[in-house]
């Protein structure tokens, strides 16, 4: 398996680009700088960061200040009590004049243009009305055409600001997507000079400063006309004593913003409510942005661009080790400790930051080493699958490509089951087939096939083939606490695939007329401390296993011919498997390379425990020299335990001998 990193190597794919991690990140946060600065430069990102501002402005429901202006709404139930036809007699609006001053009302705002004259007398009557403490809405429109631009100003009669009224240009400014959020920027606007006539002093506010709006559609206290018309009657007492008011269109029932409306904008509260606000309500929030100085600046480039920066840097500082689940939850706390930094900064600085930057430059670095780390993870994956496909089972497989941390790269210490099986005289059987090499390849893959299969649904892991031999290890790569159990069932089941295999070769033999090759195959297995990893030159390396116990697992395959069984187990494996299997020891040899004697076991099927206490008494006989070839206890276990027959007539063979001798 030469797919897997050598030991002391990166475990980094071999030719990934990036393969720095801190370079990866460093050059993701550079791509995301530079989309992010070709992204806000698109038609639709500055929207979305209006969009932001009146999410986080109006999240939190703020009310309008305590003594802020009063409303005196021209609304339906005072065109129905008034019953006359709009526009009203401007002597009428003389009346409310009178009305408000008497309640005690510090300063009027009018929002409603009387730039045009109407009848003598009604002219006379708001003449006569008004004064320093009147301020009358003015307009000014910008009229483009191809030939020029025009600016066109409407303002009261000249005999009013005569009479002492002052005038507010009551024009607003509305968003590229129709939204109310700017604060005016006219010298004489209508709530800065509602501010000086009701005694406040300059006030100075920087270009483009943006509105607080203080709750949807009528949030201010509000009374329709014909009730301040006699407030004594209808309106509590008070009502109007030393605050501003202003007087203007505003319906009952605020318009939705598909509908439209007269005098009616939308606002950040839109947003939530789809209504539109009345335009003398918007002149309110003015006033008040303007009085308590709530009005909000927005930050220039380099905060925002540091804000971005910091946003980068802290999103490479999270994936800096590992991507995971970690940081789809770390994304979503950095996306609301945003926000509420910025709402933060809003609400208690006055100066307002989108949320927007900083996000999407967390979410693209996150999201991006994510990306990347889930691209190595599949081709990790798929070099693993690739790697083990051929020598462990699917699941196995699987199991190490869902967490490639189990396969631990270069050489460790594990005590792992090794089998080494073997056909017995298949170079006889080759040399029979030396002028039909295609037979013989059938034949040699028709018996690795199905032992290669049995390994593997067993969960071994196939180390090598040497011809006919295979070689293979449990317990490695992956943690098997049975591993010497599933050894010793896939030796048993490789023996009833050679049974099977003789008899489909006994029915072509027959058929063909050709020899018959009958197959035996012998298998070693031990269990002990080896050092298992890939091993090799950095150009070329398997995964393998080394040592002693490897060493004397091949011995024991060589030697089960000797005792006539066609499995032989080491000491510690026949330990493992004692509860499962009855397991009975048939010598003690001492293998090439090794001094100390090694006792030897074998698997037996149907042994009573009558017959298996027989059996130690003989061996016991055996090591103490005091079993003779003509003891009868050899013809009852050959009956009692039949598949240790041809062992017993080896030993007393051997007896035999040595008393010839």
């Amino acid at each position: 398996m030469n797919n897997t990193a050598p030991p002391g190597q990166s475990t980094v794919l071999p030719g990934w680009p990036f393969s720095n991690r801190g370079l990866r990140l460093l050059i993701l946060i550079l791509v995301t700088l530079i989309g992010f600065s070709l992204l806000s430069r698109l038609p639709a990102w500055p929207l979305l960061e209006l969009k932001s501002f009146d999410y986080l402005s109006t999240v939190d429901g703020l009310l309008p200040p305590e003594e802020g202006p009063v409303i005196v709404a021209i609304d339906e139930p005072s065109l129905a009590a008034i019953n006359a036809q709009w526009p009203w007699p401007r002597s009428l609006h003389a009346e409310l004049i009178r009305q408000l001053r008497a309640a005690g009302a510090k300063a009027i705002g009018l929002d409603i243009i009387m730039a045009e004259p109407s009848t003598q007398e009604n002219d006379a009557a708001i003449t006569a009305a008004v004064g320093p403490d009147i301020v009358l809405a003015g307009d000014e429109t910008l009229i483009e055409t191809p030939q020029a631009d025009q600016l066109v100003r409407a303002t009261p009669l000249p005999q009013l600001t005569a009479a002492g009224a002052r005038t507010g240009i009551a024009s607003i400014e509305l968003g590229g997507d129709g939204v109310f959020r700017t604060v005016p920027i006219y010298e004489d606007g209508f709530a800065i000079t509602l501010l000086r006539a009701a005694g406040n002093g300059a006030v100075s506010v920087p270009p483009g400063a943006m509105i607080q709006s203080f709750g949807p559609a009528r949030s201010y206290p509000t009374v329709s006309y014909y009730q301040a018309l006699d407030p004594k009657n209808f309106l509590p007492e008070g009502t109007f004593k030393d605050r501003v008011v202003l007087v203007g269109l505003s319906l009952q029932n605020a318009p939705e913003i598909d509908k439209g409306g007269a005098d009616a904008f939308a606002t950040p509260y839109t947003m939530h409510t789809d209504k539109l606000t009345a335009g003398v309500e918007i002149q309110a929030t003015i006033y008040d942005n303007l009085r308590q100085r709530m009005s909000i600046t927005r930050t220039g480039t380099v905060p925002f661009v540091g804000l971005v920066l910091l946003a980068a840097a802290l999103a490479a500082a999270t994936v800096w080790k590992s991507t995971g689940w970690p940081t789809l939850i770390a994304t979503v706390v950095a996306i609301f400790a945003f926000a509420l930094l910025c709402y933060a900064g809003l609400r208690f600085g006055h100066f307002f930051i989108s949320p927007l930057g900083p996000t999407v430059a967390f979410a693209s670095v996150a999201f991006g080493q994510a990306a990347f780390d889930f691209a190595e993870e599949r081709r990790n994956k798929q070099r693993i699958t690739r790697a083990f496909s051929q020598y462990l089972s699917p699941d196995l497989v699987k199991k190490l490509s869902d967490d490639p941390s189990q396969l631990k790269l270069g050489g460790e210490r594990r005590t792992l089951s090794v089998l080494f099986s073997d056909v017995r005289g298949f170079t006889t059987i080759a040399e029979t087939m030396k002028d039909d090499p295609q037979k013989l390849t059938g034949l040699i893959n028709r018996l690795l096939t199905p032992l290669s299969d049995i390994v593997m649904d067993h969960g071994g892991t196939i180390d090598k083939y040497m011809g006919d031999c295979i070689m293979a290890f449990w317990n490695a790569p992956l943690d098997d606490p049975k591993h010497a159990l599933h050894a010793v069932e896939a030796s048993l089941a490789m023996q009833a695939a050679i049974g099977k295999l003789n008899k489909e070769l006994e029915a072509e033999a027959q058929a063909s007329g050709a020899p018959l090759h009958v197959l035996k195959m012998g298998v070693g297995i031990n269990t002990g401390e080896c050092v298992v990893g890939n091993m090799g030159s950095n150009r070329r390396f398997d995964y393998s296993c080394l040592g002693d116990s490897v060493n004397l697992a091949s011995r024991l395959e060589g030697a089960s011919k000797n005792y006539g069984v066609a499995i032989l187990l080491g000491e510690e494996t026949a330990r493992l498997v004692r509860g499962a299997y009855a397991v009975v020891e048939l010598d003690r040899i001492v293998v090439k390379g090794r001094t100390e004697p090694s006792p030897v076991f074998t698997v037996v099927e149907s042994a009573r425990p009558a017959d298996l206490e027989l059996h130690a008494r003989f061996l016991s006989g055996k090591y103490d020299k005091t079993l003779t070839p003509l003891d009868a206890v050899f013809e009852r276990l050959a009956t009692a335990i039949p598949s240790l027959r041809l062992y017993y007539s080896i030993v007393r063979s051997e007896l035999a001998r040595s008393a010839d001798e």
